[in-house]
């Protein structure tokens, strides 16, 4: 990377770090977000379902477009979160996970959870997905949820992914895009807000995945669910606004519900784009 790209990489997943081991952040995505599962969720035409069943619905629709998964995969899971996905995975297929995620809060979450439901395949570290710590060609599946726009080297993140799967890996995972074509400038107040100076596109993924010798499979447009979601958390945060009011701050509910309205706002204009990519790395499985 360039001197440039470097410091935006630094800048942006440190910004990332730092808001997401906050206890406001940690207070609003844990209790209104959808526990477990801080992603966008699959809903239904008028939005209805919980957050929460949204946020399982889309765990199970990538893996229906993953393949078939087993107990002798290690799958890494980037940008975990509280590691609802993770649990999901090590529970319906007894595979061992890992869950690299840069928030010290959120892992500490994490393995309260796993300790909680008795899940020893499921270990979590703290780390960067730009810079992964683990060998050259060291697990069969890499997975993640809606991290990727948060760092500043996404060609890296992509590369990183492409080291560490075996031949015959996998590599599925959904992120929140601008459109093809729509410029960046269209999305300021969003840019801004996440502290980046642009967001990526399917086009780019598509790129990104060819440029690291990654084979795309599956494009999954799901752009539609995206306003539906950042929709309902707003309606949740407003309707229990004082309870999360006394366990962040009111300033800090102020902004989210600000920063939820242009979200739905740019969804609803065709801007954004949101969906699950699979791409898989050439050669046999286990080779």
């Amino acid at each position: 990377m360039t001197r440039a790209s470097v410091t935006q990489a630094s800048a942006a997943t440190q910004a990332a770090q730092s808001y997401y081991d906050s206890d406001e952040a940690d207070q609003f995505y844990f209790n209104i977000w959808g526990g477990e599962d801080i992603h966008i969720g699959l809903y239904d035409e008028a939005g209805e379902r919980s957050i929460h069943e949204a946020g399982r619905r889309i765990i199970d629709r990538m893996i229906e477009l993953l393949g078939p998964i087993t107990a002798a995969d290690r799958v890494l899971d980037l940008g975990s979160g509280y590691g609802g996905a993770a649990r999901v995975l090590a529970r319906r297929f007894d595979c061992n996970v890992v869950c690299l995620n840069l928030s010290e809060t959120q892992n500490a979450r994490n393995r309260e959870l796993c300790q909680a439901a008795q899940l020893a395949r499921v270990q979590v570290r703290q780390g960067n997905f730009e810079h992964l710590p683990f060998a050259d060609e060291s697990v069969e599946i890499a997975w993640s949820q809606d991290a990727i726009l948060h760092s500043g080297a996404r060609q890296q993140v992509i590369n990183e992914v492409a080291r560490v799967l075996r031949p015959g890996g996998r590599f599925v995972f959904t992120d929140p895009m601008r459109r093809d074509h729509v410029p960046a400038a269209s999305l300021g107040p969003i840019l801004e807000r996440i502290h980046l100076d642009d967001l990526a596109c399917f086009e780019f993924y598509r790129r990104a995945c060819a440029e690291a010798g990654l084979e795309v499979v599956t494009i999954q447009d799901l752009s539609v669910h995206l306003p539906r979601h950042y929709e309902r958390v707003r309606v949740e945060l407003e309707a229990r606004r004082a309870e999360i009011e006394s366990l962040s701050t009111p300033s800090y509910v102020a902004g989210m519900l600000g920063g939820l309205r242009r979200w739905v706002e740019a969804g609803e204009q065709g801007l954004l784009a949101w969906g699950i990519v699979v791409a898989r790395k050439p050669g046999p499985t286990g080779a």
